[in-house]
């Protein structure tokens, strides 16, 4: 049985390329452009051809996507998301149904549940969908797709949505923060404590989809994933402090303050991502695959804190 990976060169990708292969796997890797090991598919959009690199694939693993940028200037983000995370993905089913796939798993996003949560009322996956933003939406709409086609083929689709993914190699604003407490700078963040976060270590992500390409209860369901254990702000500075063994420098500013002057300089998002909570509800997932996140939140931000140190 050969495995189709898509996006290989990406953070999922690639290290769900890596995990398959360490346990003998036969893997076919598909990236933007042509590398090593990988099948060049370029651009993703419903003209894009994949049948070349379905040939005798029985699972399709789909991470590939346009994910957020920081600086996008695209005049119609809402356009360029669908045109990748849409057409693309269900161009991609189609071309998988034609090449006798069984099974298509989708890396969606928890974004298509919403963008955040009440404290102590998580998301849960037959929650109704309230996608904000327009990977959010593209996300959703993806997702609305592929079970249409799973409900007319038979083909059989499964959906996971991770929250903020962390590991060897994090980008953009979770690299940022690592970053900072590295550094020794000051963070005004240490009365940011009636907040909780659902974050997933990439190794637990990845066990979660390689579990998903073989296990028969997975079959058209829709799993929210992490690592089992909801941090706020303030801890989950501390705790990466500790992987890093440089003490975090937290200062203790009011929420409501930081709230506030987030507002006057037009960072309202960033200071919902900081001060507000989102958290998932992995009962389903636990109990329909018997799964456990393999490592715990402390093992996740060691090894995340090892790649930065590696890749400075």
């Amino acid at each position: 049985m050969k495995i189709l990976v898509t996006g290989a060169n990406g953070f999922v990708g690639g290290a769900t390329v890596a995990a398959l292969t360490s346990r003998g796997r036969v893997t076919v890797a598909t990236t933007r452009r042509r590398a090593e090991n990988s099948i060049g598919i370029g651009s993703i959009d419903r003209h894009t051809d994949w049948s070349f690199a379905l040939t005798g694939c029985d699972t399709v693993v789909h991470t590939a996507a346009r994910v957020h940028l920081l600086h996008d200037r695209v005049p119609d983000r809402l356009s360029a998301f669908r045109a990748v995370n849409v057409e693309g993905t269900l161009q991609l089913a189609r071309h998988a149904l034609q090449a006798g796939v069984r099974r298509l798993i989708f890396l969606s996003s928890v974004k298509v549940n919403g963008e955040g949560t009440q404290p102590n009322r998580a998301f849960h996956g037959n929650d109704p969908p309230t996608p904000l933003d327009p990977y959010g939406i593209s996300k959703h709409e993806a997702e609305i797709g592929l079970r249409e086609i799973a409900t007319a083929t038979g083909m059989q689709v499964v959906i996971v949505r991770p929250p903020l993914v962390y590991g060897p190699g994090v980008k953009a604003n979770f690299a940022a923060m690592m970053r900072a407490v590295q550094r020794g700078l000051p963070l005004p963040l240490a009365s940011v404590t009636h907040n909780r976060r659902s974050l997933v270590a990439l190794d637990n992500l990845v066990d979660l989809l390689i579990t998903c390409i073989d296990h028969p209860a997975a079959a058209n369901q829709t799993f929210l994933v992490s690592d089992g254990e909801d941090l706020s702000t303030a801890d989950l500075l501390r705790r990466m402090g500790h992987a890093m063994g440089k003490p975090a420098r937290l200062l203790p500013v009011p929420p409501a303050l930081l709230t506030l002057g987030a507002a006057m300089i037009g960072k309202r998002d960033v200071a919902q991502r900081l001060l507000g909570s989102l958290q998932v509800d992995i009962a389903h997932t636990r109990d329909t695959l018997g799964w456990t996140p393999p490592i715990g939140v402390d093992e996740g931000l060691r090894r995340a804190a090892a790649g930065m140190v590696a890749r400075p």
